[in-house]
């Protein structure tokens, strides 16, 4: 069994990200002995792929893209699977100047029918030349790609057995990098256009907020068709030479401990998840604890959290979990962003742990207000978790809806500029423009300053308004999950018209007790919890088990949600059935 790549270079000097290119910034890091190790949810280390050995693979296989008719610019749709035939793949694209789409893997979605329209209208969208997958996956692509003019459509080894031809074309900063398509993107996929000038400019930013230095080493289980996984823990750390253990995503559901054990045996240093993966964590080793004595945590400096809405109770419950493993609380580090600006927009201060901000329910959802009050356990606030500041270089502002420029804690929706924002959706030029103008990027989330920390409230297009006042869905899902019982992702709130034209809210609750009495009993206690913590009646929907859809990065997709409940597919359960 070889040994996996070590954390340091020997010689070669550590650079964050200044490079013209993605092919540069691979040349650079080939020249040291650091790079990716893929491992088992076992602990088993199953390949190791050193930044040299890449570079090799990556040319050689950039010449049978050439050869089998990829030009410059085209598109080619690579299924994301955490293997080097991956990122193989990804790397010969960009020695061929090719466009990489990455697209999510089937484990992500539930329904056959499901994944295979989402493919292939990310292959149509983006108008890709050819598909690369791993040979398990290859039915669901030939199924998505039927009747498509590609120039092929197989796995790696079908690729390396087309001609080869001499010479490659690696682009310049202002070419394309990759398309990154959003987590959400269903029926009407968006390619988010980042070039390799947008790609530097965060990575550099990024690795510099978060203190990149030649003794990290990364961790992670993040899938490579999610932002936070492609440039996070793959992209950026290539940039900055730095070595990766990887996980797969699916073995991580199975078993979460494997991130730990793996951070554990290799003295890793920076790992981010989303709250869902610490909280998968707590959960597992509350039923394992044998394994707390295997475990020594006390390397993770930068333990991240991002991808979706922080909860703070779960952070606090995985810090009190492992803290006997030699977890610190300060190592949380708090962090904003989206695909539209490459990943990262704003950072916690690395060994500051999370910063809470408890405001005024009332002032939050009246006046739009984040004014603080006390944490005294009455329910009248909500606690928020500062996400930083915002990286070098670039700006946010909250802005009002006649895009006036807001005061600190005002709460308005979130703009960004600078060098990361993307350069539009490709080939829609329409949704280019509702979210773009000279150089702002309208982020679509809602959110207020607190001095420089940026404070992320919601999304504002998942608002619900009430009577009047503003609620967030979010404050709803997270009181019926701490109920007894309940689970992260169990429920989903929305408004639904009514005929006078007014907006009822509404919660659909996974229910696994197939007893009436349970069932009914549940029904009164989340309309009732609701009530008394959000001060809002609600309706209350039974409905089975995994019905509620996520995107593929595990987030719960809220609108889908809605979509499908209102199109009959997610069907209610008898409360007394």
């Amino acid at each position: 069994m070889s040994s996996p790549t070590p954390t340091k270079n020997t010689s070669l000097p550590k650079r964050l990200a200044d490079f013209p290119t993605l092919p540069d910034a691979l040349d650079y890091a080939a020249q040291g002995e650091t790079g990716f190790n893929f491992y088992s949810s076992r602990g088993h280390l199953n390949e190791v792929l050193p930044f040299a050995d890449l570079r090799t693979k990556a040319r050689d296989v950039a010449r049978n893209l050439c050869g089998a008719g990829v030009v410059s610019g085209d598109r080619v749709a690579l299924l994301a699977e955490t293997a080097p035939a991956f990122l193989i793949a990804f790397f010969a694209c960009q020695y061929a100047g090719a466009i990489p789409v990455p697209m999510p893997t089937p484990v992500a979605f539930g329904r056959r029918d499901a994944y295979v329209g989402q493919i292939r209208n990310q292959i149509t969208s983006s108008g890709a030349v050819m598909v690369i997958t791993p040979l398990e996956f290859m039915p669901f692509v030939k199924e998505a790609a039927d009747g498509l003019d590609l120039l092929l459509v197989g796995t790696l080894d079908d690729l390396r057995a087309q001609p080869q031809a001499d010479d490659l074309n690696t682009g310049g900063p202002d070419d394309l990098c990759y398309l990154q398509y959003s987590s959400g993107s269903t029926r009407f996929p968006k390619g988010v256009a980042v070039t390799h000038d947008n790609l530097m400019a965060n990575c550099t930013a990024m690795n510099v907020a978060v203190n990149v230095s030649t003794e990290d080493r990364g961790v992670s289980w993040l899938p490579f068709y999610h932002d936070m996984g492609l440039v996070g823990f793959m992209l950026g750390c290539l940039t900055s030479q730095t070595t990766v253990d990887f996980i797969p995503t699916e073995e991580f559901a199975r078993r979460p401990l494997a991130w730990l054990r793996v951070i554990s045996e290799n003295r890793g240093t920076m790992s981010y998840g989303p709250s869902f993966g610490y909280e998968l964590c707590c959960r597992r080793f509350s039923s394992s604890n044998a394994a707390a004595p295997n475990l020594d945590l006390s390397s993770w400096r930068v333990a991240g959290i991002g991808g979706e809405m922080i909860k703070p109770q779960v952070m606090r419950a995985f810090a009190k979990v492992f803290k006997s493993c030699g977890f610190a609380d300060k190592a949380f580090n708090a962090s904003y962003g989206l695909a539209e600006c490459v990943l990262g927009v704003s950072f916690s201060t690395p060994g500051h742990g999370m910063l809470l901000d408890h405001i005024s329910k009332q002032e939050l959802g009246g006046d739009h207000r984040a004014v603080p009050i006390d944490d005294d356990g009455s329910g009248t606030g909500r606690t928020f978790v500062a996400c930083g500041v915002v990286i070098d270089g670039h700006t946010v502002e909250i802005r009002d809806d006649d895009g006036a420029v807001m005061a600190e804690r005002d709460i308005g929706r979130v703009f960004f500029s600078g060098p990361s924002v993307m350069q539009g959706y490709f080939g829609d030029q329409e949704a280019t423009d509702a979210c773009l103008q000279d150089g702002w990027l309208d982020t679509g989330d809602l959110g207020y300053f607190w001095g420089d920390q940026l404070v992320i409230v919601g999304r504002s297009k998942d608002m619900m308004i009430v009577n009047g006042r503003n609620y967030w869905p979010q404050d709803i899902e997270w009181t019926v999950e701490h109920m007894d019982g309940m689970r992260s992702g169990d429920a989903a709130a929305f408004t639904l018209e009514q005929d006078d034209g007014s907006e009822k809210p509404t919660i659909l609750v996974q229910c696994r007790p197939s007893a009436a009495d349970i069932r009914e009993a549940l029904v009164d206690n989340v309309r009732s919890r609701v009530q008394n913590q959000v001060g809002l009646a609600c309706d209350v929907i039974l409905v089975p088990p995994r019905t509620l859809p996520k995107t593929s990065s595990g987030k719960l997709a809220r609108g889908k949600t809605k979509a499908n409940f209102l199109s009959g597919e997610i069907q209610p359960l008898a409360a007394g059935a």
